[in-house]
């Protein structure tokens, strides 16, 4: 062999190759595998009156309070940061200690959370709930 590793020119190739996929996958706006902005989360029909729906990939929660209007909250108790896992009797409810927040306005209904859940922007457009 002539000086040079093979290691050491396996490792170079490895870390052009890396470099090149890192590359491939950026974030551009042309991206394909990205979800354009505005992209639907949710369809109004996927949203039950006076319930809701958890979108745990987003991050967020969406609810119906009353019918035709929809609110959006982040999906992470302000307790412990646990991720709210149910939706019942009007309530967002968290796993870890109980904590419920309204949904009509993520306000704390029964604790330990010191806090609402924060609001999210959305947009209602025809029957489609997007990121506001």
């Amino acid at each position: 062999m002539s000086g040079v590793a093979r290691r050491t020119v396996v490792a170079a190739a490895g870390s052009a190759g890396l470099a090149a996929a890192l590359a491939a996958c950026g974030s551009g706006a042309d991206d394909k595998n990205a979800a354009p902005e505005g992209a639907a989360l949710a369809r109004t029909g996927d949203i039950p009156v006076g319930g809701g729906k958890i979108l745990a990939d987003k991050g967020l929660v969406i609810t119906q309070p009353k019918a035709g209007e929809f609110k959006a909250f982040s999906s992470k108790c302000t307790h412990q940061g646990c991720a709210v896992s149910s939706i019942k009797d009007g309530v967002i409810v968290c796993p870890c200690h109980q904590s419920q927040f309204d949904i009509s306005d993520g306000s704390v209904k029964s604790g330990p959370a010191p806090s609402p859940l924060p609001p999210e922007p959305i947009e209602v457009v025809g029957e489609e709930i997007s990121r506001g």
